[in-house]
């Protein structure tokens, strides 16, 4: 049938088109690890201050200021404890290593995203040239904080991020977490993003070090406050302030945030995807659409096609495949896993679609414990 054709055409001609991509979104080669060696080791870290919202991090915040103290000497680190409800301050490990303070943080004000007003308590405490904008959950490979400032240094940036190696040991964490850093690269290039144009920006929010001094150029986290997508839309602050940003992969930063059942997954995803498509109902349906052609095309033409439209069907399946393989690879995984790609981007618009049907009754986000409206 016609619309078998057109649709194999159509995702034929969207896969071929991401691989042949100049800025290359499903490359893996913007990457911070083995390289820089021991650049790190036992550095002087006195010009950095680790900034750290914790909202009931009670299982991962021993975890990650053990880290943290491995890092160097004289590592100042400020935790702003997000009116937590378990016992995340007593869980907070004394370590000689580090001049550790932490801060009660106060009641969120109306209009302002709950870890962007803990970082903003916290940034009063900073007088280093250097921030490191730290989740709770992260921890560091040792050596990594001098390696980031080095890299940023050298290149004259004032940002850079890396995005942590999230776990994926669970069958929905394998299933699902590829495709989210793929499907995250897909919107926002990494060439692009590391290019000093500021149409492009992007930052991973787990782990970001910045020039203290462009932090407050853009105005501090004030500036960010009601943002749901903190990260990127910090990059994208920084880089129209005339800064210059850099994220890539790496594997010497890691995530102890487990996602074991489908659920803890869609809610993450469903915070905010309807705010990446700006809540519009229109960028939704056209968010549908290509999804449906792009995942389903090639699967349709191949399955119910004949002749050249099979061909074609077979030429966008195979585009699709090895677009993901490098995100796969990166990641340690069985290809395998690519066959699965058109079920797993069909999750993915569901929680889209959910995060849209939530923002239509009135809510626009809601993650530990918070909804906002």
């Amino acid at each position: 049938m016609l619309w078998t054709a057109y649709s194999a055409l159509l995702g034929a001609v969207l896969w071929l088109s991401v691989l042949a991509a100049p800025w290359r979104p499903w490359s893996t080669q913007e990457r911070l690890d083995e390289a820089w060696g021991d650049v790190g080791q036992g550095a002087d870290l006195r010009d950095i201050t680790v900034l750290i919202p914790a909202r009931n991090e009670v299982q991962v915040i021993a975890r990650c200021l053990s880290a943290l103290g491995a890092q160097g000497k004289d590592l100042r680190v400020v935790i702003v404890d997000d009116q937590s409800t378990d016992a995340t301050v007593a869980a907070i490990p004394a370590l000689p290593a580090l001049r550790l303070e932490v801060i009660a943080g106060r009641p969120l004000p109306e209009g302002w995203a709950g870890k962007l007003w803990a970082l903003e308590q916290g940034l009063q405490r900073v007088h280093t040239p250097f921030t490191l904008l730290l989740d709770a959950d992260i921890v560091l490979a040792p050596g990594l904080v001098a390696i980031l400032r080095a890299r940023l240094l050298q290149q004259g940036l004032d940002l850079i991020s890396v995005m942590p190696w999230l776990r994926m040991q669970a069958f929905w964490e394998r299933l699902l977490i590829p495709a989210f850093i793929f499907f995250f690269k897909l919107l926002y290039p990494f060439r692009l993003a590391n290019s000093g144009s500021a149409r492009f920006a992007a930052a991973a929010g787990g782990c970001i070090l910045l020039r203290t001094e462009a932090l407050h150029r853009i105005g501090g986290f004030a500036a960010l406050r009601g943002a749901l997508i903190d990260d990127c839309t910090l990059a994208r602050r920084v880089k129209v302030a005339g800064g210059l940003t850099w994220i890539g992969l790496t594997r010497s930063a890691w995530s102890l945030r487990s996602y074991r059942r489908l659920s803890e997954l869609w809610n993450m995803v469903a915070r905010s995807a309807f705010t990446q498509l700006r809540y519009s109902t229109v960028l939704l349906f056209a968010c549908t659409l290509i999804m449906m052609i792009g995942f389903w095309g090639p699967v349709v033409g191949l399955a119910l096609g004949e002749g050249m439209v099979r061909w074609v069907g077979l030429l966008g399946w195979s585009a699709l495949c090895v677009s993901y393989l490098p995100t796969l690879l990166y990641y340690r995984l069985s290809p395998l896993w690519a066959l699965l790609l058109p079920i797993i981007a069909m999750l993915y618009l569901a929680m889209t679609w959910t995060s849209a049907v939530r923002y239509w009754r009135g809510i626009r986000s809601r993650w530990k414990g918070r909804t906002y409206v």
